[in-house]
């Protein structure tokens, strides 16, 4: 744990309102409650002298905790509720790490690849979760096991591709001489139909959870939703990267 912080919360929480990622594009869950509720728990992990790679580890003990109850609990409020509230503060906190870091002057390498590799556990467990839910503790149709299979193939895929299409970005900004961070486009519709795709509205759909029936719909609508927006950036993806490559062989 580093030294704790010669400054105040409100004077941290301050800072970090004015050291934001651009909002423009982003999901609306994101922009209103998730990036906020992640500015409060920044400030704090820097009072207390918090280091950003270790608010990751709490994000990951929240969420993957709250992945481990939707396997082995039955469906019910509680555990609904339980639930819902540890994926929450688990993208909470991821947003805060990012966000502690800025607050300290800067990231590192090493916190990007933790980071990453946790949202890589968690998208290769959180659907498998609900399959096994569905599985042992509701009298669905067996057919609807292929949705979190398909929820979970959609969302490894949207994932990678945003990752290397960002990094292939990078490095050939890097080759013409221009260093890019990450590109800010989408307006205040985009956003607005992003929001099925956030995470957030994911996570806050298994307050749900205590009626299965009800669940399985909103789960299946939310896997459609990603898949269709899949399948429409894909092809964005391809065309910037196609569009640097031109630049790169002229």
């Amino acid at each position: 744990m580093s030294e704790r912080a010669n400054t105040t919360f409100s004077e941290d929480f301050a800072r970090l309102r004015t050291a934001q990622k651009s909002n423009k594009g982003a999901p609306i869950y994101s922009v209103l409650i998730n990036r906020p509720l992640g500015r409060v728990f920044a400030a704090a992990a820097h009072q207390i002298g918090l280091t950003p790679n270790q608010v990751t580890m709490v994000s990951a003990a929240f969420t993957l905790t709250g992945i481990a109850l939707i396997a082995l609990l039955p469906p019910g409020p509680l555990t609904a509720l339980v639930v819902t509230v540890a994926l929450v503060l688990g993208y909470a906190l991821d947003a805060a790490d990012g966000q502690l870091a800025r607050l300290r002057g800067g990231g590192s390498l090493t916190g990007e690849w933790l980071d990453h590799v946790i949202d890589s556990f968690k998208i290769a467990t959180l659907h498998l979760a609900v399959l096994i839910s569905m599985y042992r503790f509701t009298d669905l149709e067996p057919v609807w096991y292929l949705v979190p299979l398909l929820f979970s193939a959609v969302y490894v895929v949207h994932f990678f591709g945003f990752l290397l299409t960002e990094l292939l970005t990078r490095v050939a900004g890097l080759r013409l001489g221009r260093p890019q961070g990450r590109a800010a486009s989408g307006s205040t519709l985009s956003a607005l139909l992003k929001l099925p795709t956030d995470y957030g509205i994911l996570a806050l759909s298994f307050l749900l959870l205590a009626w299965p029936q009800i669940f399985a719909w909103v789960y299946l609508f939310l896997a459609v939703a990603n898949a269709g927006y899949t399948m429409l950036v894909l092809p964005v993806w391809l065309r910037r990267l196609k569009a640097l490559d031109s630049e790169l062989a002229g």
